[in-house]
């Protein structure tokens, strides 16, 4: 068989198993029309009558793209939430005691997200439950302030200095032991695996408190309890990533001494440093119906309908020739069926930008995972700053990756279809 024989076999292939989908959308496509004709919108909701678009997010558990959609389950325990008043108090102590059922920590308190935990951590590491210490701060003379940031500096590390806490950068485990002083209050990192065996091992030695930050580390749901395994002196989760409770919701799990004295300096302790970070009864029983409800879960069957969405818009847009996919699981956050498209970006004068750009100005909107961000400050600079950056580190990104948990059932076929045209339109030189 001649080389264009079997290219137009493998092409004629990829397009036999997408004509179901390809008949799925043109059917779709009809309803929208009928529906119009007739004055009803589809997509008409709370959003659209403020003229804001709504996403189809498969970017992923993003901040400032509303971060994940809540289980059916936490909208109803936060309904029921909202009918009675409650000592906020006495309920994150109740909560901490059922966190401590689920989860095998001392304890736990529930947050405004994991950045809220980090400010709560800590401040208990550097005032405890000491009034005079909780009104002192963000003054911190006579206290324990240094906190050791493994890794360097993060975009997030303003929760820490607010405190009052000054950072003492480091950049790998082995570096933690000469950064210990008198001074040092806490250890933050956000290191995983034998890394995190290695930190948490020093953190005892010295007698400091370290604090991992997972925010994304939900799923696995295991972890919630591999860290209370691992008796960490306190771990924090985001309630609106993965976890898919209330997006201004976190959990701070950990040492029962450090947790009272996390919630001592928090809302809605007045004069408290964290008082700000203020979170309702309704996020604090829909973060703790969060955790429950995974707890529940078949995550096999889960990863199973994920996996099988980006499967779906992968077949479509495998049609267009040139076009290559990938479905893969990252280690790190965002643990969810991933589907990488590529291209010859040079060939086609078509790069990752220019079809980030193309998905976000149709409508609805569709986000994707490619080379920005567009919520971060533009001066963050994060890590430890080297003055020979590694050339590897600014490679150019050379795909573009969709992201299963947060696109919704039914939207990976308009996806698929929209990025099957933008594709296809740029292989033939007039990207649309």
């Amino acid at each position: 068989m001649s080389l264009a024989q079997e290219s137009n076999r493998r092409g004629f292939m990829k397009m036999l198993a997408a004509s179901p989908l390809l008949a799925q959308i043109a059917a779709y496509q009809f309803y929208e029309k009928s529906a119009a004709a007739i004055g009803l919108d589809p997509r008409g909701n709370v959003y659209s009558r403020l003229g804001v678009k709504t996403v189809i997010n498969c970017r992923g558990t993003w901040t400032y793209l509303s971060g994940s959609l809540q289980f059916p389950e936490v909208r109803a325990a936060e309904e029921q939430a909202g009918k009675y008043f409650v000592n906020i108090v006495e309920l994150q102590r109740g909560v901490g005691r059922r966190l401590a059922e689920l989860t095998g920590a001392e304890s736990g308190i529930i947050t405004s997200g994991a950045a809220g935990a980090m400010a709560a951590a800590t401040a208990a590491c550097i005032a405890g439950s000491d009034p005079k210490k909780i009104w002192q701060l963000p003054d911190i003379t006579g206290l324990k302030h240094e906190v050791i940031m493994v890794g360097g500096r993060s975009a997030f590390d303003n929760a820490i200095r607010l405190t009052g806490a000054k950072l003492v950068l480091v950049e790998k485990p082995d570096d933690i032991v000469n950064a210990i002083s008198n001074d040092t209050a806490m250890i933050y990192t956000t290191h995983l695996g034998d890394k995190l065996v290695r930190e948490a091992s020093i953190a005892k030695e010295h007698n400091v408190p370290l604090l991992l930050d997972d925010a994304a580390g939900i799923p696995p749901i295991d972890n919630i309890q591999l860290y209370a395994k691992m008796k960490l002196d306190l771990y924090t989760f985001s309630g609106g990533k993965g976890l898919r409770g209330p997006q201004c919701s976190g959990v701070l799990l950990g040492r029962k001494d450090l947790i009272e004295a996390a919630l001592h300096n928090s809302c809605p302790f007045e004069g408290s440093v964290c008082r700000a970070m203020k979170v309702g009864k309704e996020e604090v029983i829909g973060c703790l119906t969060a955790i429950e409800t995974w707890l529940k879960t078949d995550s096999k069957k889960l990863y199973a309908e994920w996996n099988a969405r980006v499967d779906r818009v992968a077949k479509l847009v495998e049609t267009v020739p040139g076009v290559r996919t990938e479905i893969y699981i990252p280690d790190d956050g965002n643990r969810f069926p991933t589907l990488r498209v590529s291209w010859d970006q040079k060939a086609w004068g078509f790069g990752i930008t220019d079809c980030v750009q193309k998905l976000r100005e149709g409508d609805p909107v569709i986000e994707v995972l490619g080379v920005d961000n567009p919520s971060m400050v533009s001066a963050v600079r994060e890590g430890v700053e080297k003055p020979n950056p590694n050339p590897k580190e600014l490679k150019e990104q050379d795909h573009i990756e969709l992201v299963s948990m947060t696109i919704q059932p039914g939207e990976e076929m308009i996806v698929g279809q929209r990025l099957r045209a933008i594709l296809n339109a740029a292989r033939k030189g007039n990207a649309a």
